[in-house]
């Protein structure tokens, strides 16, 4: 089990969505004035750089939330995935992207996994990336260590179970032993000149007194960063605060933490970390890695942008973080979640009537995020029995039709109407609605004549269920899927 909460030092406890889509402006902030605001006095826009998030605790004078870096493990974490094999040429492409976005740190599997890990560490050693450092992982081993200096990295990443499961279980050695030999090691890499890092494995199923005192001894012989690892996703954040917040006050190095998501708290434990002095988060690419992953690459910079927007923009290449998601999907035969963190299908989708009046009004109201910020467009989706007028008007005015609120109140039940029967696509509403301005400039229509509208739809759209009546299959007249798209932002 996990152990209880610990005493603190401080005493304070993509693809595209398959429904039809109207693109709104996305110029407008997305994050909120805080919510601790009780004066009258004017919000600063949420662009202002003071923004430290909605919930900031000044006494957390060790938080790290305005300075922390990423370790991105996809090609030493993710390589443990169950449907991962990444060529020489799939890592390269993948850590030169990674590289771009701005990471920190990319840590590689061990060269002493196999002949083939080492060549690749060498290759990726020797492409001379612009912003990031190369590590590799290994275990706490002298073999392990030599290997890894001759390959050219920047810094090796030192683990070893700690908790009693792993020294029985995995490799049987006691605390004096390890004690010992990370010394040995330790000491051997840093005459190498490169950066060192301890970690212990499964921390958190481990004695605290045995992890304290491993983590003194190591941050006296000068590691640059002792790790903290949830190895088996048993953590909860409270828990991850006070052991972090309790380490913080042993060691004068760098905090480095890896967290599993067997639980779902991957994401909230980083953050709970960082918040209690941790310097360094390990990522993945959409959180692939052993069982059920570590913390995901987006899912992090999404927590972050929150506490400090202007901090994360200027660290890293947002817009690109698609790019690489959709290439790390496409390399280990997935698809990009439907929920995933910023770049999911529906991760800026609206779809029921009062959100799209609001979103319409303000993208705040109901997005704490800035799809733009990431290259993003935000939608509200109309092609429904849920759409309200609103959102249906802001289509008729992309679409430049001359409508009175009166009229497109008409056109929105209709097509809610319709939309009872199947939902319509884009090309359907745009119909919709150009059949109903022509009509109602013609004189053939006037407001409250559904059924002349009936008869003007089946004439325009013969191929179409345009009504109620017809076929509610979803197909064309020639039986084939009816056609639906995403409209993107200023396209009519």
């Amino acid at each position: 089990m996990c152990p209880t909460p610990l005493p603190t030092t401080n005493g304070h406890a993509n693809g595209h969505p398959t429904e039809e889509m109207v693109a709104i402006d996305t110029s407008a902030p997305a994050l909120p004035p805080s919510l601790n605001e009780t004066s009258s006095t004017p919000q600063a826009p949420p662009s202002v750089k003071s923004h430290k998030g909605l919930y900031a605790r000044p006494s957390d004078f060790l938080s790290n939330t305005s300075n922390w870096k990423i370790i991105e493990s996809t090609l030493r974490e993710g390589e443990q995935f169950a449907n991962a094999f990444f060529t020489l040429e799939t890592k390269i492409k993948i850590a030169r992207m990674l590289d771009d976005f701005g990471v920190e740190y990319i840590e590689l599997t061990s060269p002493a996994a196999s002949p083939e890990s080492k060549a690749h560490c060498e290759a990726i050693c020797k492409l001379g990336l612009k912003r990031t450092k190369i590590l590799t992982h290994i275990r706490c081993h002298m073999d392990d260590a030599r290997l890894a200096v001759e390959t050219g990295v920047d810094g090796v990443d030192v683990v070893i179970g700690t908790s009693s499961f792993l020294r029985e279980h995995s490799h049987g050695k006691d605390m004096t032993w390890i004690t010992k030999t990370a010394i040995e090691v330790i000491e051997f890499v840093k005459s190498k000149g490169i950066e060192i890092r301890f970690s212990s494995e499964d921390s958190f199923r481990s004695e605290l007194v045995d992890l304290l005192s491993i983590y003194r001894t190591v941050d006296k012989v000068g590691v640059n960063r002792v790790g903290v690892a949830d190895t088996v996703g048993c953590a909860d954040p409270r828990q991850v605060y006070e052991l972090v917040r309790t380490l913080r006050g042993v060691v004068s190095c760098d905090i480095e933490t890896h967290f599993h998501n067997d639980t779902g708290c991957a994401i909230a434990n980083a953050y709970a970390a960082i918040e209690a002095g941790a310097t360094h988060v390990d990522t993945s690419v959409l959180g692939i890695g052993e069982r059920n992953g570590i913390t995901p690459l987006g899912g992090l910079i999404a927590r972050m942008m929150v506490a400090d927007p202007e901090y994360v923009k200027s660290k890293y290449n947002l817009p690109m973080l698609r790019e690489i998601e959709n290439l790390v999907a496409e390399a280990v035969e997935i698809q990009v979640p439907f929920n995933n963190y910023i770049t999911g299908f529906c991760a800026f989708t609206h779809k029921a009537g009062i959100h799209a009046k609001a979103i319409l009004a303000n993208p705040s109201t109901y997005e704490i995020l800035n799809p733009s910020d990431f290259g993003m467009t935000r939608y509200v989706s109309i092609g429904h029995r849920l759409t309200g007028w609103n959102a249906v008007k802001s289509r008729v005015e992309q679409l430049d039709l001359n409508m009175t609120d009166e009229q497109i109140k008409d056109a929105t039940a209709k097509i809610k109407e319709l939309a009872d029967v199947r939902t319509q696509s884009m090309e359907d509403v745009d119909m919709i609605l150009r059949i109903y301005h022509k009509g109602i400039h013609s004189g053939d229509l006037k407001v409250g004549q559904s059924a002349v509208l009936d008869k003007l739809l089946e004439q325009h759209m013969p191929s179409r269920d345009s009504s109620p009546n017809g076929k509610a299959n979803g197909v064309n007249g020639n039986g084939t899927p009816a056609k639906r798209q995403r409209i993107e932002e200023g396209s009519a």
